[in-house]
């Protein structure tokens, strides 16, 4: 199973402070176990919402971009990691050895292809066999 855990915005983040060395160092040391046990797939950090935007779309297919930043942090990301692992409880397991000292981190898992299996044609079956397998040779 995949699972996307997401690292929320703290103030902090949002008015852009950078982790100290120490915290850093932590941190990687952290994504190295990970690695060094084949967990993590991806991870990066992202810039706070003041250097971002939202694109809302209404029924009618309309879009509005609304420039960062945005009020509530409780419901901004500030990183992610793509882990792969067993189960959920694995997931939870490697969290709480995370060198985090306060704040808050969701962990969802990633669904593929088969969660649409009942709605899934030949064609769009065909589609998402094509699109996998193109990023697969761009990511190697």
């Amino acid at each position: 199973m995949r699972f996307m855990v997401i690292v929320k915005a703290s103030e902090e983040s949002e008015k852009g402070v950078m982790p100290t060395a120490e915290e850093l160092a932590q941190m990687g040391a952290f994504n190295e176990e990970l690695v060094k046990a084949g967990v993590m797939l991806a991870g990066e950090g992202l810039y706070d919402s003041a250097k971002g935007v939202r694109v809302h779309f209404d029924e009618k297919g309309t879009t509005t971009v609304v420039d960062g930043p945005f009020a509530e942090t409780k419901e901004l990301i500030a990183g992610y990691w793509i882990w792969e692992l067993p189960s959920l409880t694995d997931a939870v397991e490697w969290l709480k050895k995370a060198p985090f000292k306060n704040g808050s981190v969701e962990i969802r898992q990633v669904h593929g292809a088969e969660a649409f299996d009942e709605v899934m044609t030949p064609e769009l079956r065909e589609q998402e066999d094509r699109l996998r397998a193109q990023l697969s040779t761009q990511n190697q």
